[in-house]
């Protein structure tokens, strides 16, 4: 039975999403604020936050940033902001999704069965055909076996996201993904994140490859269009 951290400093609130959760099999614990919260994370048992981003004192992007620093435990978050900026901002944080309030209860719980799904997925290698070989390009390296990459010989820690969106692109040097396909077809559900998420997967591959995305080495943006794996890497 997966375990629910609520994080909300709204007493109603905090009950309401615990009825819910546990109706739907769910164990819950709750927290009132940003320490309470990082208190029982790191205790551990935790399989998912739900965290609301206006607390007291240590707000939830800063929470969010902090549990991130210290392991992969999935974040939704809850927020009264539905600019795309702000939204953008908490993917930046580390959110593996969103919900703007207020909020439909039955729809938090799908999006908690969702992502925990998607971590399951994750976690558990796709499997690889007899034909799937190594992929060089210039000096990028993936092994979709060993599930690891290299530049220039040196090994580059991705996660199952970024590996996925990396080897997509890599099979198919000088083709062009619009953010779209990239969303549908390595998240598998463009209601995960919109595609603004994908350009912060694609900052965050950069960043670990060493790339420039002025002068790009490896991930090169088609202005208007997406990204791809450039065939002249070198």
């Amino acid at each position: 039975m997966p375990t629910v951290l609520v994080v909300d400093d709204e007493a109603n609130i905090r009950e309401l999403v615990s009825v819910y959760l546990t109706s739907a099999g769910y164990s819950v614990e709750c927290a009132a604020d940003g320490m309470e919260a990082l208190t029982t994370v790191r205790a551990g048992g935790i399989d998912l936050v739900v965290l609301d981003i206006m607390l007291p004192g240590m707000d939830g992007a800063a929470v969010c940033s902090a549990i991130r620093e210290e392991s992969r435990i999935p974040v939704i978050m809850l927020t009264a902001r539905d600019s795309d900026l702000d939204k953008v901002a908490l993917l930046e944080a580390g959110a593996d999704d969103y919900i703007v309030k207020p909020f439909s209860p039955p729809e938090l719980v799908a999006r908690v069965r969702a992502v925990l799904r998607r971590v399951e997925e994750a976690l558990t290698p796709a499997p690889v055909g007899a034909d799937a070989v190594p992929i060089s390009v210039g000096g990028l390296v993936l092994d979709p076996a060993m599930r690891e990459v290299r530049v220039d010989g040196d090994p580059v820690t991705l996660t199952a996201r970024e590996f996925e969106l990396l080897w997509l692109m890599a099979s198919s040097p000088g083709v062009v993904f619009s953010r779209e396909a990239l969303l549908e077809r390595v998240v598998g559900d463009a209601d995960f994140v919109d595609v603004r998420g994908v350009d912060v997967h694609i900052r965050h591959l950069r960043e670990k490859l060493g790339d420039d995305a002025v002068a790009p080495r490896f991930i090169e943006t088609v202005r208007g269009v997406g990204y791809r794996i450039r065939k002249d890497a070198s």
